[in-house]
C-alpha cells in the first residue's frame, strides 16, 4: 500500500459517519466536519462548549487511565496487528500535534511535560522510581540549504558530511519535484536495499571476526 492509499484509508476510518463514540460523539463529528449545517448561532455555541468540556475531562481521564487501566487493555488498544493500524498511527500522530498546538504558551512547556511523561512510563515499565532516562525533544526549523553543496557531497560519496537538516530539506525538495516519481523509484530502491543489506551483513561479520581475533 502506498502513502496516498494509506492516508486515504486512515481518513476513511476517522471520518466515517458510522464510527462509535470516542471523545467526540457522532454528532460532534458531523458538526466539526460541517456535514450538518442547520445550527443556530446559539446551538453552535452550545456545541462548542460541550466539546471543550469533554476534551478537558478527557485530559483528566488520562491520569486514571495511566495509573489504573490494566496492561492487557492498554495493549489491546494499541495492537499493531489491527487491520486499521495506519489510521490509529495517524490518530496518535495527530494527538501529539494537537497537544503541541494546544500547549503553546502553556505555563509548563510541552517538552517538559513530554519528558516527564516518558520518564513516568519508563518507571512504570521497570517498576522502580530509580529508572531515570534522558529525554531530548527539540524543534528546530529547517532553513535554506545549498543544493549544489548537497549534490557535491552526494557525488563525492561523502554521505557522513550531509547534515540531518540538509537531508530533510533535500528529500522534501526531491519529493516536490515534478521530475521525481516515487513509483518508478520504488523497484530500483528495493533491489538496491537487498544489496545494501548484504553489505551491512558482510560488514557485521567482518567486525565480529575482528573482535573475536582481538579477544584471542
Amino acid at each position: 500500500m502506498n502513502d496516498d492509499s494509506e492516508s486515504d484509508a486512515s481518513e476513511r476510518l476517522a471520518y466515517s459517519a458510522d464510527r462509535k463514540r470516542g471523545i467526540l460523539t457522532p454528532s460532534d463529528r458531523e458538526f466539526l466536519l460541517k456535514r450538518k449545517t442547520d445550527y443556530t448561532e446559539h446551538s453552535k455555541k452550545q456545541k462548542r462548549n460541550r466539546i471543550r468540556r469533554r476534551l478537558r475531562n478527557a485530559l483528566l481521564d488520562f491520569t486514571i487511565l495511566f495509573a489504573h487501566l490494566e496492561e492487557r487493555d492498554r495493549e489491546t488498544v494499541f495492537d499493531p496487528n489491527d487491520d486499521a493500524r495506519e489510521a490509529y498511527t495517524q490518530g496518535i500522530t495527530d494527538l501529539l500535534g494537537f497537544l503541541h498546538l494546544g500547549t503553546m504558551g502553556y505555563h509548563v512547556p510541552f517538552k517538559d511535560m513530554l519528558s516527564q511523561g516518558v520518564s513516568r512510563a519508563e518507571q512504570e515499565l521497570s517498576g522502580s522510581d530509580y529508572r531515570m532516562v534522558n529525554v531530548e525533544f527539540n524543534v528546530e526549523p529547517v532553513g535554506q540549504i545549498d543544493v549544489d553543496e548537497v549534490i557535491d557531497k552526494l557525488d563525492a560519496g561523502a554521505l557522513d558530511d550531509i547534515t540531518d537538516e540538509e537531508l530533510r530539506a533535500f528529500m522534501r525538495l526531491l519529493a516536490d519535484s515534478e521530475e521525481f516519481s516515487a513509483t518508478e523509484l520504488r523497484t530500483g530502491m528495493k533491489e538496491q536495499m537487498l544489496e545494501f543489506i548484504e553489505e551491512v551483513n558482510d560488514a557485521t561479520e567482518q567486525y565480529d571476526q575482528r573482535i573475536e581475533n582481538l579477544s584471542d
